[in-house]
């Protein structure tokens, strides 16, 4: 069974700029689920994918992840998350022989950025980059999902620490 291992961070500053070599434009929605489980459909750029991802375990979780036609996927978009997307630039930035990807959101969640890192195993170790900040991978509000309902402009000012 696929397994998705990913420690999430927020970012403090820019530095990670200078480093990132690739960039795409993300829009995704949410399908209603229960039980931990998620269904997402994701458009980056041209392509798109539909994801389920089991319950969370720590850091890993189960999932599938399908490529599916574009036209399929605006349409889903539209019929299945209503207009309530997570919209973002996802970057990718090597470091240290591991490869960060850094989400600048826009829309509702403008503001808030921040890097992940998927692992092999979840204690492997990796470098920490400066411009990492604090972890936040076991905070329900930082999964995209929930910014879905909840979006970081409507946080207050201690949410945002």
């Amino acid at each position: 069974m696929p397994v998705e291992i990913e420690r999430k961070y927020l970012v403090q500053n820019d530095s990670w700029k200078a480093l990132a070599t690739s960039s795409r434009s993300l829009r995704q929605g949410y399908f209603p689920t229960s039980n931990g489980v998620t269904v997402r459909v994701r458009i980056a750029d041209d392509f798109a994918r539909l994801t389920v991802k089991g319950p969370v375990f720590g850091i890993s979780r189960p999932e599938f992840e399908y490529p599916i036609p574009l036209a399929d996927a605006e349409k889903m978009l539209g019929m299945f998350c209503g207009r309530q997307l997570v919209e973002k630039r996802r970057w990718h930035v090597p470091f240290g022989g591991f490869l960060w990807e850094i989400d600048e959101f826009h829309g509702e969640n403008e503001g808030l950025v921040v890097a992940e890192i998927e692992l092999h195993t979840p204690d492997e170790e990796f470098p920490v980059p400066e411009w990492i900040g604090r972890e936040v991978s076991q905070e329900v509000r930082f999964r995209n999902s929930h910014l879905l309902r909840y979006p970081y402009s409507k946080w207050t000012d201690d949410e945002k620490k």
